[in-house]
């Protein structure tokens, strides 16, 4: 058995039979909801439970960490929008139109995981405006968790149905 076989062997690409999938799935998602405009949630809670100088910090985060998408949006926020828009239209015409199993499992990944970036640019942009603190920053920064968290669980749903679909069909014509 050669390396490439090997290879091909542990990386199916066939993903939604293999199980590197799922799981790469259930931790994109699970990181997404933990890391709200990369500030860890479990910081949120403690600034809420403690205050003080865990809301400090809180605040700290938040304001270095919108800064920085919103510095990186300003610059090259064109740039990346439209290259994210002709990837995510190659993996969607690949997958669904030529029938490309790896195309539409990252199309499933990757459209929602755009969403997501699109909430968390809002988001900033919020509160660049707003400047809020304490419980109203804390609110917002839930809310866009709670949104990300909708996106996340409507979009396993909705892959999870088409894996379905898609190993049944190929169980039943394969």
């Amino acid at each position: 058995m050669d390396l490439y076989t090997t290879v091909f062997e542990m990386i199916d690409m066939r993903s939604f039979s293999n199980l590197w999938y799922w799981i790469a799935l259930a931790v994109a998602w699970s990181s997404a909801s933990h890391w709200v405009l990369g500030v860890p949630y479990d910081m949120v809670l403690r600034a809420r439970r403690l205050g003080g100088q865990a809301e400090r910090d809180l605040e700290d985060m938040v304001r270095i960490n919108v800064n920085r998408l919103l510095y990186i949006v300003r610059v090259s926020g064109a740039w990346g929008m439209g290259i994210a828009c002709f990837l995510l239209t190659v993996l969607a015409l690949s997958g669904f139109v030529y029938r490309l199993e790896f195309a539409q499992s990252l199309f499933l990944l990757g459209f929602p995981m755009s969403l997501v970036g699109l909430l968390n640019s809002a988001t900033a942009h919020q509160i660049e405006r707003e400047r809020p603190s304490g419980e109203l920053l804390r609110k917002r920064l839930m809310r866009c968790r709670t949104y990300t968290q909708m996106i996340g669980m409507a979009s396993i749903f909705v892959t999870a149905l088409w894996g379905m679909y898609q190993n049944l069909s190929l169980g039943v014509l394969g």
